[in-house]
């Protein structure tokens, strides 16, 4: 593969697939489908119990884990998709549904929890009666359910923004349920009515919380920003500190999907004596010490008085 088309005489290329990014579903197939299944049987109870009590809490907690629901469904969908081969026209295949699946789920949380802000304000104003002792052992059961679908993801939750989002938010749904308990029995005891909405806005402050970073950090994916785990000066430096290498311009490093990074640069390497070990060593140290495993350089020798239109535009 070789780097961008343009003027320039000198031109090689590395493509580093040696490390094989097109994972196929992978191994949280049993998890998404074990966690589906669960959250969608509390959320059935829990809005069943919810209504007959009158507990605005539960029918806030039933309806974002409905919400977490659809997220693990959407994150499933596009771990499959990213198993799925390049084509002709998706020349990176399906990667970056795992980048949309993110930023879409971090949306529908952020409009469910501003809906549930409402409703709880409308209701401090307006307290109704709930029934303490039931809100308590169905919240009960929920942090059951949550904790154990988040503990079926915490070890993917550092190396794939998808999967810590699934963890995240079942996680989060754990420590809410806890102080739905917490919230019941003290109501049982001292007939606050208010703590029911009160609960409900803890709910949303601690859903917003978490959420907001995986927006934040899936809208930069999304517009091809460097992922916060590379450290661009670092890479420069690395390409800069190569034999003979006098200037690095050109330099991009985006994500393919919440997984896989890819870089391109252009080197300028006035001594050049390319083969494909100065390449493959070039790729193979970026992936070991950056996690990079998508490269294409493009190797310049600068000399003849032709200058790479981009060298200007994109130089370090």
């Amino acid at each position: 593969m070789t780097g961008p088309a343009h003027s320039d005489d000198h031109k090689h290329g590395a493509c580093d697939r040696s490390h094989g990014h097109y994972h196929g579903p992978g191994r949280y197939n049993r998890a998404f489908a074990v966690g589906v299944a669960l959250n969608l049987g509390f959320v059935a109870v829990e809005a069943s119990y919810g209504l007959a009590v009158n507990s605005l809490a539960l029918l806030a907690d039933a309806g974002h884990n409905l919400s977490d629901v659809v997220g693990l469904l959407l994150a499933w969908a596009a771990v499959w998709l990213t198993g799925k081969r390049p084509s002709a026209r998706r020349t990176y295949g399906f990667g970056r549904t795992t980048i949309m699946a993110s930023l879409v789920n971090a949306v529908i949380l952020l409009i469910g929890s501003g809906g549930i802000a409402w409703e709880a304000i409308l209701r401090l104003s307006h307290p109704e009666q709930v029934v303490g002792e039931t809100v308590m052992w169905v919240a009960a059961a929920g942090i059951v359910v949550n904790a154990g679908t988040a503990a079926m993801f915490m070890a993917g939750r550092k190396g794939d923004l998808n999967i810590r989002g699934a963890f995240m938010h079942m996680a989060a749904d754990a420590a809410v349920s806890f102080g739905v308990v917490i919230a019941a029995f003290t109501m049982s005891r001292t007939g606050w009515l208010w703590l029911d909405p009160a609960v409900s806005l803890a709910i949303v402050v601690v859903v917003a919380i978490g959420t907001w970073g995986l927006f934040r950090e899936s809208l930069d994916l999304a517009l091809d920003a460097v992922p916060a785990n590379i450290d661009r000066d670092a890479v420069a430096a690395h390409l800069m500190a190569l034999p003979g290498v006098i200037a690095v311009h050109d330099l991009h490093i985006w994500p393919l999907s919440t997984t896989s990074v890819a870089l391109t640069a252009h080197l300028v390497n006035p001594e050049s004596s390319v083969d494909d070990d100065y390449l493959h060593h070039i790729s193979a140290v970026l992936h070991d010490k950056f996690g990079i495993d998508h490269t294409t350089v493009q190797v310049e020798r600068g000399d003849g008085g032709r200058v790479c239109r981009l060298a200007q535009v994109h130089s370090l």
